[in-house]
């Protein structure tokens, strides 16, 4: 594993890191540490910043909360019940679109929401099915008590709940679009429950190097020998949040998030750049999702070591992949695409790597024309009549 490679995987560590900086520097200056614990956010918030951002989205669609039960039947997995038997909800949204078009299933990643597509909804109802979800403890989907206690259980905690929806839903055939986070969930899902999956496109995945790799990187040995690196490793273990970070600063929190989506999005972009009011609208939408009761959020440190290395790393799953698979990645993505380079040589199933320019992590808002025709070109033997002549779009990067 390059240095290359370590370096990029500990940015989401750094990233943390910054917000915890920030946060301690205010609350240090702080006289009124009462109202740093102000949160002024729920559920009927997320719903409702929801339906400002997708007033940008020129297509209808609908939205609902999915129950998913209050467990899978006979079960005594500790995830799903956590220290309730409430029914778990999802909340969805479903774009409209003729009935016989390809269903494509789009899950967000991880401090995200399904709004955060909300750019690619028109392109991509044009031509699919488009369903986007809240994952169980994120967004606007119900957010019990996190009270997994390992990787195994964290796992379940998505997998299996993401399968209750899709019962709930009588989807049987679809394609799954999984960004960073929920890319490391979709591939698992599409492992456990290749069936039902026709097509995987997985979005600057997370979860493909391991703690065995992060051993053998000398430069991340150093780092975590430092002060800066002690730190980062022990707020990971303890599961500080950057979430907690925006709930700790009460008033000040939707100042820090407007900051990180201003600095943060769009910001490889060239000519596709966030306007204004995309800008205010998803800032709103950001903050009430991150605001809200901590849940699904606390799977961190089960599912990645510090430096973001996957416990469970996709790479030893590669020989079992039994879903044909298209990786995209912006050019600039922190998510390096040797990984998939890699998982490429293992697998069993047709695998195409893209990469999208002026575009980085989040390839889909920075250059979402692009990014459209990365997914139509991977999907195409759904969408296009001649899918074998059909010709690489210009402008884009096969690896």
């Amino acid at each position: 594993m390059s240095s290359k490679w370590s370096i990029s995987a500990v940015k989401m560590a750094e990233e943390i890191s910054r917000a915890n900086a920030e946060s301690a520097a205010i609350k240090s200056r702080s006289l009124w540490p009462s109202i740093l614990r102000w949160i002024p956010t729920s559920t009927d918030h997320i719903i409702a910043s929801e339906k400002r951002l997708l007033s940008v989205v020129k297509t209808g669609y609908v939205q609902e909360q999915v129950n998913i039960g209050s467990g899978p039947p006979g079960s005594k997995v500790r995830w799903f019940r956590s220290t309730s038997d409430e029914p778990r909800f999802i909340n969805t949204v479903t774009f409209d679109s003729p009935e016989d078009r390809p269903t494509l299933v789009m899950v967000h990643g991880y401090g995200a929401s399904q709004g955060f597509f909300f750019r690619n909804f028109d392109a991509l109802a044009s031509r699919f099915r488009v369903i986007a979800i809240d994952q169980l403890g994120w967004g606007g989907s119900s957010r019990p008590d996190f009270t997994c206690k390992s990787t195994e259980e964290t796992e379940a905690w998505f997998v299996d709940s993401f399968e209750e929806w899709r019962k709930a839903k009588n989807l049987n055939n679809f394609i799954l679009l999984g960004h960073s986070f929920g890319g490391y969930v979709a591939a698992k899902y599409a492992i456990k429950h290749p069936e039902h999956v026709q097509h995987l496109i997985l979005v600057g995945p997370a979860g493909f190097s391991s703690e065995s790799d992060a051993a053998k990187s000398e430069w991340l040995t150093k780092f975590r020998a430092t002060w800066k690196g002690t730190i980062l490793n022990h707020l990971w273990e303890s599961n500080f949040t950057p979430q907690k970070v925006i709930r700790g600063l009460g008033p000040w929190g939707p100042d820090l998030v407007r900051r990180y989506t201003s600095a943060r999005f769009g910001m490889y972009s060239t000519g596709e750049v966030l306007g204004e009011e995309e800008s205010r609208l998803l800032t709103d939408y950001a903050y009430h999702t991150l605001a809200a009761k901590a849940s699904g959020e606390l799977c961190l440190k089960y599912i990645f070591s510090f430096g973001a290395f996957a416990r469970k790393p996709l790479l030893q799953s590669a020989s079992e992949w039994k879903v044909p698979t298209t990786f995209i990645y912006g050019v600039q993505d922190w998510m390096n695409y040797q990984g998939a380079q890699e998982a490429r040589q293992n697998m069993k199933v047709p695998c195409e790597i893209i990469r999208v320019p002026q575009a980085g992590h989040f390839a889909f808002i920075d250059n979402p024309s692009a990014f459209h025709s990365a997914v139509f070109y991977g999907c195409r033997r759904f969408l296009s009549r001649n899918p074998v002549g059909e010709a690489f779009p210009k402008g884009l990067v096969s690896a």
